[in-house]
Parts: structure tokens; sequence; C-alpha cells
């Protein structure tokens, strides 16, 4: 069963908040501080389990197959099954592999890609645009790969051309598109070729989902963008500044 969860908020939400459009101001921000400050554990909830991860060790993640949970870190191989049989069926694993055309063992790394995808309602707010556009100054998409760009809204493109951050991605080599769902999944229109692999900052890969049979990563957007750059899937970390 999936139960609903909330997590606390802390001062660094706040601060995010604070200020913002729509945001309360005055006395109504903080009754509603004081509301928010509220929604944490009863201090004597029970926890099955209690798990602590430091996030600075998580490597850029990137998936192999053709859902969100079948991903690996940017620098391992594609998994043998042993290695996710907790979590997949060797149906969906054995599905997934001849989809995707990949062998376990085979470095993320060594794979080319044909399109370059930042866009959709997850990955492609103006922090999401400011980290890629942070990647792409001063570099050129690699010939071949064809790189597009779709803010996440109206007021997110509007944001990033007031900042200029249009003109490193054009400069790269991305288009430059008006917001929307774009190719964050094919409806018939516009979608990216047949089998071609794509590197995506969209939330899902399933089959077909980008273009009839198109072959999907997800990954964040500065793995999109250092991709782009490499023509293939590559670590951000290498072209941070």
């Amino acid at each position: 069963m999936l139960l609903p969860a909330i997590i606390a908020p802390d001062n660094l939400v706040f601060d995010y908040l604070r200020g913002r459009t729509y945001a309360p101001v005055g006395d109504d921000w903080a009754k509603a501080e004081t509301y928010w400050r509220t929604l944490k554990s009863d201090p004597d909830a029970h926890f099955d389990r209690t798990a602590t991860f430091d996030a600075a060790g998580v490597a850029p993640m990137v998936t192999w197959g053709t859902s969100p949970q079948q991903v690996v870190g940017i620098g391992a191989a594609v998994p043998t099954y042993g290695e996710v049989a907790e979590r997949d069926s060797r149906e969906a694993y054995d599905r997934a592999l001849k989809y995707m055309d990949l062998d376990p063992g085979l470095p993320m790394t060594k794979l080319p890609i044909d399109a370059a995808f930042i866009g959709s309602c997850t990955n492609s707010r103006i922090t999401d645009l400011r980290r890629a556009a942070a990647i792409l100054e001063g570099r050129k998409v690699a010939p071949g790969v064809k790189a597009i760009c779709v803010p996440g809204s109206s007021s997110v493109k509007k944001q990033a051309e007031d900042e200029g951050l249009d003109t490193i991605f054009r400069a790269a080599g991305f288009e430059w598109r008006e917001s929307g769902c774009s190719m964050c999944f094919f409806a018939g229109g516009e979608s990216f070729g047949f089998r071609e692999r794509v590197v995506t900052s969209t939330n899902r890969n399933f089959e077909s989902r980008q273009g009839p049979e198109t072959r999907s990563h997800l990954a964040s957007p500065e793995t999109v963008a250092a991709s782009a750059i490499a023509g293939h899937l590559a670590d951000p970390r290498a072209l941070a500044s």
C-alpha cells in the first residue's frame, strides 16, 4: 500500500518561498509560516526504519532501461540481472535490455547519443537552466547531436532570456523553444527518430515515450548538457566550473 508522506519544511524552504510571487506577505506570511512549522512528525511517532543518506556521495544518475527505477550512476555499467533482481523481474529486465539494445557490463559513458533534450515540467525550471548553461557556456554540442531546450513555463523562459541563458544555449548549438510539453512524450506529432538514443531531462522513459521505439535515458539537465557536448553519455562533474 502506498501512503501519503510529508517532509517537514525547514528554513531553506521558507527562505526559498519568502518574497516569491503568490507567497503570503506581511501578517499572512507570519501566520502561514507558523502553521507550516507544525507539519512534522509527532514526538512519539514510531518508524519501522530510519535511513540516513549522504547526498554528496551520490553520483549523477542515468537510466539504462525503460522505467525510472532502472537506473545507475553515470560512471557505472549496465547491470547484470543479479544486481537488480530485488526490484526487476527477469522478464522486465530482459525486455528493457532488448528494447534499449544494451548488454550487461557495458559502461554507460560508452553509449553514443543522437539527441539531447532539456525540458518538461520536471527539470527545466530556472535553476535547472542555470546549471545546464554553466556546463554549456563556451562549449559546443557534438556534431550530429540534435539538442533542444524547452523552458518549463513562459515565466521561466522570460526569466532565462532576461538573464541571457538563451544566448548561451543557442551559442552552444541548442534549439531554444517556446515552453510546453514538447517532446517530453510522443503524441503523434514531432518526435525523436526511430530507435534514436536520447538523453533527456524528462521524467519518464517508457517504450516509445519520445518517439517510435526511441531509446530514452533519463538524466539531470547537467548530465544532458555534458552528454550533448561529448556526443555520448557523460559525467557533468568533469565539466563543472
